[in-house]
């Protein structure tokens, strides 16, 4: 980028996204955001923001699913504990509720993984469109040391939302695309070879392509879908004593150092 990019840019910002006319109204990707679409629910509008593009009802629908199974008021699992951390702490609802989403994009659970979901299988759909074998790929991909994500579940051998969401997909016309089957296909075969089941990011991932949607648009979307379920963990940490979520006494805690440390000033780092 040059200085004239820069200069271009100083004083005012060129974007077909959308623009507020204060006192006059507010536009979203060419749509009055007041006339044209305050009728959409909150979601659908969140799909329009992050496309550009009306998607349609059944895959708003779809989605709002996506977050609806997911919405687990349960403060022992991840991302929630740290909203009931901060509510223990008495922070804010909103630092509470954006530290618990900050954390929901690690690299072994949550939104990278069912990003990285998504681009496995366009990659085995280009795959297959080159004359190659779907068991070959996974096998393939499997032997290069790489996570097969969306197989396999931390702490639980099944998922209970597989098949309440397939169940949706059916009601919503969107049980039949080319990636969903690919996933059943790939646990079928994962089942049989290695004993993985299958979690709810691949029947998310096969969804998601088989609606088009990049990695870029799907890690967007996906990302404030857990809060709904944070925010009664909040609540419920904030309206017990201050400091009483999972407390741990020192006599608790494992260490497995050394036993006696150094701690004379020549060991300490400038």
């Amino acid at each position: 980028m040059g200085y004239k990019h820069l200069l271009n840019t100083e004083s005012h910002w060129v974007t077909r996204k959308g623009k507020a006319f204060l006192s006059d109204r507010v536009v979203m990707h060419g749509k009055d955001l007041h006339k044209e679409l305050c009728n959409y629910n909150w979601i659908h509008l969140y799909l329009y923001a992050v496309l550009g593009r009306d998607p349609g009802e059944n895959v708003a629908k779809m989605i709002n699913y996506y977050w609806v199974s997911s919405s687990y008021a349960d403060p022992s699992i991840w991302p929630n504990h740290v909203t009931a951390l901060a509510g223990t702490v008495r922070s804010t609802a909103s630092l509470a509720l954006m530290a618990g989403l900050s954390i929901s994009e690690a690299s072994l659970y949550g939104r990278r993984p069912e990003v990285r979901a998504l681009d496995f299988f366009y990659r085995a759909g280009r795959w297959c469109d080159d004359g190659g074998q779907l068991i070959d790929f996974v096998d393939q991909e499997k032997a290069k040391g790489r996570i097969l994500y969306g197989y396999g579940r931390p702490l639980a051998k099944t998922d209970e939302r597989i098949f309440y969401t397939l169940e949706k997909a059916k009601e919503l016309g969107l049980a039949d695309g080319r990636h969903l089957k690919m996933a059943l296909d790939v646990q079928r075969h994962l089942e049989e070879k290695h004993g993985y089941a299958m979690n709810v990011a691949a029947v998310h991932a096969g969804l998601a392509a088989d609606m088009g949607l990049t990695c870029q648009e799907y890690q967007l979307i996906l990302s404030p879908g857990f809060v709904t379920g944070m925010a009664p963990c909040y609540q419920d940490a904030r309206d017990n004593p201050e400091g009483s979520f999972f407390p741990v006494r020192c006599s608790s805690v494992k260490y497995g150092g050394p036993e006696k440390r150094d701690w004379s000033t020549d060991q300490v780092a400038p």
